[in-house]
C-alpha cells in the first residue's frame, strides 16, 4: 500500500484495510473515483472526483478497476500536484 505524505501533513492513499488509518490521526475518507456500468453493460472508471478522466469502456469490471488503480498511482499518488 502506498501512502503519500504531503507537506502539510495530509496523507493521501487509495483506501485499503491493510492499515488502520485511525492510528495516523482522524481520517477524512473521500471517493476518488466511481467504477460503474454504462448503458451497454460495459464498465467505466470515472476519475473526475480527483480532476481525472473517464476511462473506458471496458468489457470487464476488473479491467476498469485495474485502470483506475494504475491511473491513481501514476497521477494522484504523486507529489507534483
Amino acid at each position: 500500500m502506498d501512502l503519500l505524505v504531503l507537506p502539510d501533513g495530509t496523507i493521501r492513499a487509495v483506501y485499503a484495510e491493510d492499515i488502520d488509518f485511525r492510528k495516523l490521526g482522524k481520517p477524512l475518507i473521500t471517493r476518488a473515483s466511481h467504477v460503474e456500468p454504462d448503458g451497454q453493460g460495459r464498465w467505466i472508471a470515472d476519475l473526475t472526483p480527483v480532476a481525472g478522466p473517464v476511462l473506458g469502456p471496458f468489457d470487464l469490471r476488473s479491467e476498469a478497476l485495474e485502470a483506475e488503480q494504475v491511473w491513481l498511482a501514476k497521477n494522484w499518488l504523486v507529489t507534483s500536484r
